[in-house]
């Protein structure tokens, strides 16, 4: 108030929430996020039923697909989703992990915000907290190294562990585990790198998942332009061309006047004959396969047909390009600029029976694989191609970084005993903030004894005692709710699924914590009598 007159800053369609409640709420927000995703964590995690506006039916317990379907509106719910987006993108997997992680977190500090304990002082704590534990996982970590084909196998089984594909699982941990090796370089100082985008994953809907295999070549949604032309060609030589095979249009307005049919037959002879030039030029270089970016003329596919050649038109882009690493191949725009050299190579190159889709497999030393997946139903091979996708994604990370952790609650737990002792190390109120931020890793064993239908605190203070007394692999057993060796049972995945979602969860806490005030711009409401 000045002189009794009020001053109004903010515009009236702004919504200001300050002091604890904007705390509260961004605390509750996070809660319900984390709640909304928890049951799907772990083996024996429950799937959720995902129907959008338009109808689609999605049936998944991805994290990172869940939050990505599900429309949220408050920005502290906005954040923690897009942790579940940076653990996708970054590592491929962890995604519930990290979410379920930053919930606790809250939950915390929630607790401490009601001891009067400082926002900045909760996540300074935090920080701290995450700097020791980070230490604490490179200390548990274990070396794997290329060649390690039983832990890579691992690490492929335990990503797809609990998706709606068990009775595959280990076919397709041994294809993601050949698919990634295939395509790693070795950089000159010795380090392995993998690029995910040399990994494609393609689907058919109408097989059994049984029929899943690993295509040292590329698939294309596409089938031959003619009927002539062979369904199936072997010794393959592949060429890649941009620019459409037909007669192109002038680049100025041109007008031809025929006043005979002698000049009629002559002009659609000269045309044929140009059509026929260039299907001839393509046969000449040794090509049996053409993939072309563009349209391919009726006359060119005839002429094609007669050689024995298997064309495919209007190829995406992205798939020319796969294409061209997968076979060696080099794409030209023109026939004319072809040469044997810039033909890729495969055993051979097939279109598949009652499907749209050409597979050209069997290359030498592919830059590029293909996994193509099939199921019963257009739901099943989503999910099967998520599970794929995040099993491929962490033997890239355990091949990269060169190292692992074990899973089932077994790292959560160690890291939870070891920062309580870190934080009576640390004096002030930090300490507080810090044995809070080991409080925090409760939630995931807890979580996993919850979703497995055992008693939760029992399993937990079974995971501390074995842990207390030196057993640092110990973890639960979803299936018996035993406390066991997880290195000797095989659950193990890559390091930096670990250390990814507790640097996100730990900075987002941080960040949010320290919010006490919220200016959220509504939409303009419309003036009464304006038209609608």
């Amino acid at each position: 108030m000045l002189a009794g007159q009020p001053v109004v800053i903010l515009r009236e369609n702004v919504e200001r929430t300050r002091g604890f409640e904007a705390q509260r709420s961004n605390i509750m927000a996070a809660k319900a996020v984390a709640a909304a995703i928890r049951t799907t964590l772990g083996p024996r995690g429950m799937d959720k039923m995902l129907v959008n506006s338009s109808g689609d039916v999605v049936i998944t317990n991805d994290g990172a697909t869940i939050l990505h379907e599900i429309s949220v509106q408050h920005p502290a719910a906005k954040m923690v989703v897009e942790v579940a987006e940076t653990q996708d993108d970054e590592v491929g997997d962890g995604t519930t992990t990290a979410t379920v992680l930053v919930g606790a977190l809250m939950e915390e500090a929630e607790k401490l915000l009601s001891q009067e304990i400082h926002p900045t002082v909760i996540g300074h704590g935090y920080l701290l907290g995450m700097e020791k534990s980070l230490e604490i996982l490179d200390d548990l970590a274990i070396s794997v190294g290329f060649d390690d084909r039983e832990n890579l196998l691992k690490i492929a089984d335990t990503a797809t562990t609990g998706k709606a594909i068990e009775g595959v699982k280990e076919k397709l941990s041994g294809i993601v585990v050949d698919a990634v090796q295939l395509v790693a370089d070795k950089t000159d100082e010795g380090r392995i790198v993998v690029d995910e985008d040399d990994v494609m994953i393609k689907k058919q809907v109408g097989e059994t998942m049984d029929d899943a295999e690993l295509v040292r070549g590329v698939v294309i949604d596409k089938k031959r332009v003619f009927e002539q032309m062979p369904r199936v060609v072997t010794d393959a030589r592949v060429a890649l061309l941009a620019q459409p095979l037909e007669i192109t249009k002038t680049q100025v307005k041109a007008k031809i006047k025929i006043t005979t049919s002698d000049q009629m037959k002559a002009f659609s002879e000269q045309e044929r004959e140009a059509l026929k030039h260039l299907a001839d030029q393509i046969v000449a270089t040794g090509a049996n396969v053409v993939l072309c970016q563009k349209g391919i003329a009726d006359a060119v596919q005839f002429y094609l047909a007669k050689h024995g050649v298997l064309a495919l038109e209007d190829v995406k882009e992205n798939d020319m390009k796969y294409a061209a690493r997968a076979l060696g191949a080099t794409i030209v725009n023109k026939p004319e600029e072809l040469t044997e050299e810039a033909l890729g190579r495969a055993e051979k190159a097939e279109q598949l029976a009652d499907t749209e889709l050409t597979v050209i497999s069997g290359c030498q030393n592919p830059k590029a694989v293909t996994i193509l997946l099939r199921g019963t139903s257009q739901l099943l091979v989503d999910e099967l191609e998520r599970a794929v996708y995040d099993a491929a994604r962490v033997v890239q990370d355990a091949l990269e970084d060169g190292k692992f952790v074990v899973g089932g609650g077994s790292v959560e737990t160690e890291l939870l005993l070891r920062i309580r002792d870190y934080a009576a190390s640390i004096g002030g109120r930090a300490q507080m903030a810090i044995e809070a931020f080991a409080n925090a890793f409760e939630v995931i064993p807890r979580t996993l004894a919850e979703n497995s239908g055992f008693d939760p605190i029992d399993k937990l203070v079974a995971l501390k005692k074995a842990h207390a007394v030196g057993q640092k692999y110990a973890g639960l057993d979803v299936y018996t709710g035993a406390v066991v060796d997880m290195k000797e049972a095989g659950v193990i995945e890559p390091l930096r699924v670990k250390t990814q979602a507790i640097k996100s969860a730990s900075e987002t806490a941080s960040l949010l914590v320290r919010v006490d005030d919220m200016m959220i711009t509504q939409p303009a409401k419309k003036r009464e009598g304006a038209e609608e």
